[in-house]
């Protein structure tokens, strides 16, 4: 019977291709304790990570150093990740670690990182999901323990801020295996119970209290919610994923109640201010209306029929009063240059020539007599003096 010859070569590929094939192998996280390191030349770290009854070869390429935040030292306890494959040249499996993190705490950042990039990825911390909240509600749901004093901080700022809106617990377990099962129940039954607004958090803590929030089922229940939902986990320095998939991130959980929670003494003291604005526009507009009333008024008496025969009889005692005045100052005129004509004839008058013992001499026709022309002896002449007329009979004319 021929047996089949393989080439050294040829079994070492073929084992090769057996760990390629094995899909656990090619994304694999390894816990052990680092021997043996040793920082080539190259940038590739060489190292074996052991534990009480075994050891791997471990090799990290410098193109994937990068990932590395601290410095590899024998004594580590790590969680290495990678693949595992074979070396065809020596025949030996190793460990081609592509990140390295310190186990415990730093196994749980490396999680926290991984999840985050896949999420953010997909999309869930993007701002074109993230739901506004309302200013004024009427029921606030909160997703956390009903003990601590989270829940506590919670209900006194809420209740200071706005006593008329309802709080809706649902006390969830926050911390340990059972916890992301029952925030992602709290999540969901608030939502159906129609709350305006949604606090899903709790206290402070370690990274391991607060890792419920980093689970990938909470964090889809509440970038599936239809309620906007503030993360309010632990204090400002935590950050969690749901954090990021949160509508909004309240750095505590009193911070997470105000924003939450329009205060009421804000609103009433804006609705003060606004009805003296009110008032004042009022009182404005109301004092502009009198003020075009009584101008309408002052131009409805202007043009009148009663005010126009008012200016009517002024003006007539105003023209009675100027022709009175006239009249008045040609009378005084008239009586002045009388009162000259006056003199005048008084000068030229016949009885003041009679007066200062002059006489008048007439014929019978009463005409005058100056001269001894046209006079005849037997003539009747009438002599005027003062107090009376003589008849006279002329009996000679001479000539002087």
């Amino acid at each position: 019977m021929a047996r089949s010859v393989y080439t050294v070569t040829q079994v070492n590929a073929y084992i090769k291709n057996m760990f390629t094939q094995d899909y656990m192998l090619q994304s694999v996280f390894v816990k052990g304790e680092i021997s043996g390191c040793k920082y080539h030349s190259s940038g590739h770290i060489y190292f074996t990570l052991k534990d009480e009854k075994g050891v791997i070869a471990c090799v990290m390429f410098a193109r994937d150093t990068y990932n590395l935040d601290f410095a590899l030292k024998n004594g580590q306890q790590v969680v290495v990740g990678g693949s595992i494959t074979v070396y065809e040249r020596d025949g030996k499996y190793q460990l081609y670690a592509k990140q390295v993190v310190l186990d415990g705490t730093g196994l749980l950042h490396e999680k926290f990182e991984q999840l985050k990039r896949e999420l953010e990825e997909r999309g869930m911390f993007a701002a074109q999901y993230k739901q506004q909240l309302p200013k004024f509600i009427k029921t606030l749901g909160v997703v956390t323990a009903d003990t601590g004093a989270a829940v506590r901080d919670i209900i006194q700022i809420a209740t200071r801020r706005n006593p008329y809106v309802q709080i809706i617990l649902y006390p969830a377990i926050v911390q340990g295996e059972q916890a992301p099962a029952s925030i992602v129940n709290g999540i969901r039954a608030l939502e159906m119970q129609g709350v305006d607004v949604m606090i899903v958090g709790r206290g402070g803590g370690s990274i391991e209290d607060l890792w419920a929030f980093n689970e990938e089922i909470v964090a889809q229940a509440i970038f599936d919610c239809s309620v906007p939902i503030i993360s309010a986990v632990g204090h400002e320095t935590d950050t969690t994923i749901a954090d990021f998939v949160a509508d909004l991130r309240a750095p505590t959980p009193s911070a997470a109640a105000e924003l939450a929670v329009y205060d009421v003494r804000l609103f009433l003291s804006q609705l003060e201010g606004y009805a003296d604005l009110l008032n004042r526009d009022l009182n404005r507009v109301v004092t502009a209306r009198k003020m075009r009333v009584e101008q309408y008024e002052a131009m409805l008496r202007y043009l009148s029929p009663e005010n126009k025969i008012r200016e009517k009889r002024t003006y007539l005692l105003s023209l009675e009063e100027r022709l009175e005045e006239l009249m008045q100052s040609r009378l005084t005129k008239s009586r002045h240059r009388l009162a000259i004509y006056i003199e005048r004839f008084k000068g030229a008058s016949p009885l003041n020539k009679l007066n200062s013992g002059y006489s008048y001499v007439s014929d019978e026709n009463g005409k005058n007599i100056k001269s001894i022309q046209g006079v005849t002896p037997g003539q009747l002449l009438n002599i005027h003096v003062t107090d009376g007329r003589l008849s006279a009979t002329v009996t000679g004319v001479s000539e002087e």
